[in-house]
Formats: C-alpha cells, structure tokens, sequence
C-alpha cells in the first residue's frame, strides 16, 4: 500500500482504489488499457477528506454514488426520513469506509463498507480480480431502519473522451435527458431513441459524442437496457471496455458527455470541474445505474424510477468489466 492507496491484481488486470477518499477506485486497467480518465492538474489524493463535492475540484476516477447523486431533500411523504438533505455524489464518497483486504490462489479482493447518514443502510461493495482479467463489483444494501429505505444507485466512472470513442449502447433504446448545456435537447425528462437525439430540427448521433457536433455541448441522459443481460459498452479503436450487470430491478446507463461543454467553477451540481487553465475537459461518464434520475428527490416523484428496501431487509446485485479486442470489421 503506497500513498494510502490498494492495489488488486490478477491476470493482466488491475484495479487501484484510495479508501481513506471514500473507497474511490483511481485506475481500473483490463486488456492492456487503463481506462479512467485523470484530471491532469489535481491528482486522486489531493482531495481533502470530507470536503464538500461543491468545493473539490473533481480528479477524475470512478466513484460509487448511493442513495442519490444529485443533491435533494427527500421529500415530506417519505417515512422516517421526511425532508432530510442528501449531499452532491451521494454519501459514500466522502467518508472513510470500514475496510478489509483478501487474497487467495486467485488473486486478491477489497471490501468497503458504509454506514448511512440522513438515512439507516449499510452499504457494502467488493471488488475482486479476476484470473482471465475481469473485475467484479459485488454489492449489498442492508436497510437497518424501521421504515423503507428508498435509493437510487449510479457508478459513476470518467472516462476520456477521444476522437475515436464510441458508445455501444441499445440501438433504439429510450433515452432519457436529465440536463444539458451548450445544446437543446428538449425539456429534462425529454425522451429520445439512442443514438439518434433531435437537436431542433436535426438529428445527431451521440454513440460517437467527439463528431457529434461541432459546438462543444455538454449533456446527461438515462438509457434503458435490456432486462435478460443488459451490457454497456465503450469502444477506443480496437480496445472495447464491456459492463454487465445482474440486478433484480431494471437497470439503466446513465451517460454523462463532456465536450468541453461544461465550464469549470459554475457553482452547478454539475461540479465536475478539471482541464489546464479552467478550461472544460473533455470526458464521459458510462455507468449503469438502478433508479433514475441523478437525484433521489426526482426519482421518488415525476420520473418514478426509485427503488425501495423493506425495514430490517437486504438487496444485492453484482457488476462485471472486462475488455477485449475488437473483431477487424469485414472488409478492413
């Protein structure tokens, strides 16, 4: 363990987390690639412990956000927690977990566990690295309170945003827009078909977001995904980074794109700040997500996508990564 940082390996991947930074994880490499995108002025362990989301310039890498993402009250009519305030990037990212690490003929394996805040959880997620080089997230939600424990969860993980990025989603799917900036894409709550989204009179493909346009937009939006085994997909040329989950709710991708369309210092929710000079950075975010959208106050009310734990019961689901090479296309 160097900088207070935990390495797991096994096979040709790697995943690198910083728990004392709220189990953040700042590098996943699978198929010879490290995937997470770096703010190139702010490294991981400059961020002070505890400091609020609004104040901490973001240095990129993957976090967990539970049980909102977007700063809300929860609403009066929910029990036992009636307008209670729930912070930007959720609860997790900002506290300590409890933590333990194993390791076997197989590799190695970390465990970070939460405890609740405004609400009564414990939230437990475990990374394990595979021997054929893929990571596995598993997690578990255990609602230690008297009443419902409404949540939604997204994993939140930046990658860069290249000329040659493309996004392997659903052909079709509903595509929902949560906000915007530089761009029209219609009213929050908006729905589209992925990837073709109407632009006023135009429609522009989103799968590939460095063509897109050719003004610099910003934009998050939720798409559905299949229940039988629903998989994201992230293509940098030749390499393609593939996320499966098994949920016993529907799960969605929440694509956040950054096409140097957010300004840095806004004083938004959207404090995802980062690029030499202020300059915006360019960067995605591709992460399933259970309930939709980003806050937990919207999910419980118009969009009607959160989802509950029973007082005293548990729920779990498990994520996969991995990568490959790319098929050479016929013909190429």
């Amino acid at each position: 363990m160097a900088s207070g940082t935990v390495e797991l390996r096994s096979g040709d991947g790697r995943v690198v987390l910083v728990p004392r930074l709220g189990g953040k994880i700042s590098e996943i490499t699978l198929g010879g690639r490290q995937w997470l995108w770096h703010n190139p002025d702010v490294p991981v362990a400059a961020r002070a412990e505890g400091a609020p989301f609004s104040l901490a310039t973001d240095c990129g890498g993957y976090d967990d956000c539970f049980p909102t993402l977007a700063e809300c009250l929860i609403p009066t009519w929910v029990q036992g927690v009636r307008s209670r305030q729930l912070p930007e990037h959720g609860e997790l990212w900002s506290q300590p977990p409890e933590f333990s690490l194993t390791a076997d003929e197989n590799g190695s394996s970390a465990t970070c566990r939460w405890e609740g805040i405004a609400l009564a959880y414990q939230f437990t997620r475990s990374i394990a690295v595979q021997p054929d080089g893929s990571a596995v997230f598993t997690y578990e939600v255990h609602n230690s309170g008297g009443n419902r424990l409404p949540f939604v969860w997204a994993s939140f993980p930046l990658l860069p945003l290249t000329a040659t990025t493309r996004i392997a989603l659903p052909e079709g799917a509903r595509a929902r827009l949560w906000t915007q900036h530089g761009v029209d894409l219609g009213r929050a709550g908006s729905e589209h078909r992925w990837p073709r989204l109407r632009v006023g009179s135009s429609l522009v493909d989103l799968s590939r977001p460095a063509r897109a346009m050719r003004e610099d937009f910003a934009c998050r939006l939720f798409v559905d995904l299949g229940r039988d085994l629903p998989v994201v997909s992230v293509e940098e040329g030749s390499d393609c980074l593939e996320i499966e989950v098994h949920a016993p709710w529907p799960v969605r991708c929440g694509v956040w794109i950054n096409h140097r369309g957010f300004p840095a210092a806004t004083g938004t929710r959207w404090s995802l700040l980062g690029g030499r000079g202020n300059r915006p950075p360019m960067h995605v975010a591709i992460g399933p997500c259970i309930g939709t959208p980003d806050s937990l106050a919207e999910a419980l009310g118009g969009w009607d996508d959160a989802q509950w734990i029973e007082p005293g019961g548990y729920a779990s689901w498990t994520m996969i990564w991995r990568a490959r090479r790319k098929e050479p296309e016929e013909g190429g």
